[in-house]
């Protein structure tokens, strides 16, 4: 089975592991320290705090910017549950945004239809790797007087109007899930130039508590307060030691999506019943993911029918997403229902992700898009 995604780990990988479960500290110690300066280094934000996975990434930023009950944020209806879920987790209301038919980016005009007294933040998702227009959000957010919010977890590595990703937003959310531009197994990280923001998260990551393990050790002391509520979202050392060593290589890896993203592009041209998504001219794409539109009309053929056909064939295609708004939670908890966002609805039902990541092989490409070809025709 070819999937649609998969990690990639090489011995310098496993050795950096390895080396961290030799030494004294598993957590809490000073390779979570190394691996958030080097990251931030790299998206070149000022701080960046290391979390458990991306979804506890957007609960510390919602967190951070107190969200709580009363309080509605704008999120785009094609997204992970998680952009959504993260702000019921604080008690406030996801208010769910239409998106760009062509993009599948959150649609500022839809976003200004969704404003109202109540509403606190924005959060944009850049749908499998392509940012986002942050210029009309910013401007709608300080318009408003709204925080804006980045989901980057697609988009690691990408960059809009040549500022890269992790800074276009208040705060950035990343995952460092297998699947992803870079994995720790499970891991996040939120990007901010606010270093208020920053030790609000770091405290939230620790149960609220204003101290870790590793600095009562170095301090020779055992004390500590909860000042706030916080969960235990901690990453270990052994998986940032990992997150470190796969950073290195991010470059080539993207490098890599792109051109097998550039492929698909140049095949599909001849194949009219395949539609990729757009692109803006003025963004550099990550490509977390490779999603095309199928034109099954006139054919006897659905969605269902061809990721069967496709699955057979032994390629592990997937669909991102549900719009959040159509899982049962929200239907039953917030009301929502069918034709809240019709552009997000429509497309749905028509969109396929193909196999991408770094490690894909031309011959396993070609057959993926011969065997869609096959089924189409």
């Amino acid at each position: 089975m070819i999937p649609y995604g998969k990690q990639c780990i090489d011995e310098e990988d496993i050795q950096a592991v390895v080396d961290v479960l030799r030494s004294d500290w598993l957590t809490t110690g000073p390779t979570i320290e190394q691996f958030e300066k080097a990251f931030a280094d790299f998206v070149g934000a000022k701080y960046a705090v290391a979390v458990n996975s991306g979804t506890a990434a957007l609960h510390a930023a919602m967190f951070a910017l107190a969200i709580g009950p009363g309080d509605e944020v704008i999120v785009p209806a094609m997204t992970f549950a998680a952009t959504a879920n993260c702000v019921v987790f604080q008690g406030g209301t996801p208010v769910f945004a239409d998106v760009d038919p062509g993009t599948l980016l959150i649609d500022p005009a839809s976003v200004e239809s969704c404003l109202s007294t109540k509403t606190k933040a924005i959060i944009a998702v850049d749908y499998a790797g392509q940012p986002c227009d942050y210029n009309a959000l910013e401007d709608i957010a300080q318009h408003q007087d709204l925080i804006l919010v980045a989901d980057a977890c697609h988009s690691l590595g990408g960059r809009y109007k040549n500022k890269p990703v992790g800074t276009l937003a208040a705060l950035n959310a990343f995952s460092f899930h297998p699947v992803k531009h870079i994995t720790t197994g499970e891991g996040g990280m939120i990007t901010t130039d606010d270093p208020k923001l920053a030790e609000k998260m770091r405290l939230f990551r620790n149960h609220g508590i204003n101290t870790n393990h590793s600095q009562r050790d170095a301090q020779g002391s055992w004390f500590y307060e909860m000042v706030d509520l916080g969960y235990n979202y901690r990453i270990t050392d052994f998986q940032c030691a990992l997150g470190m060593s796969q950073l290195k290589k991010l470059p080539q890896w993207i490098d890599r999506r792109r051109e097998i993203a550039h492929r698909y592009d140049e095949a599909f041209q001849s194949i009219p019943r395949v539609k990729p998504l757009s692109v803006q001219g003025d963004v550099f794409h990550a490509y977390h993911l490779y999603v095309v539109r199928l034109d099954m009309d006139g054919t006897n053929l659905n969605r269902s029918v061809v990721f069967s056909k496709l699955r057979e064939a032994e390629i592990g295609v997937n669909v991102h997403y549900i719009p959040v708004y159509l899982h049962p939670f929200y239907r039953n908890r917030f009301d929502t229902h069918l034709g809240l966002c019709p552009v997000a609805e429509r497309v749905y039902e028509r969109i396929i992700s193909l196999p991408l990541y770094s490690a894909l092989s031309n011959e396993d490409q070609c057959h993926v898009i011969e065997a869609l070809n096959k089924i189409l025709s």
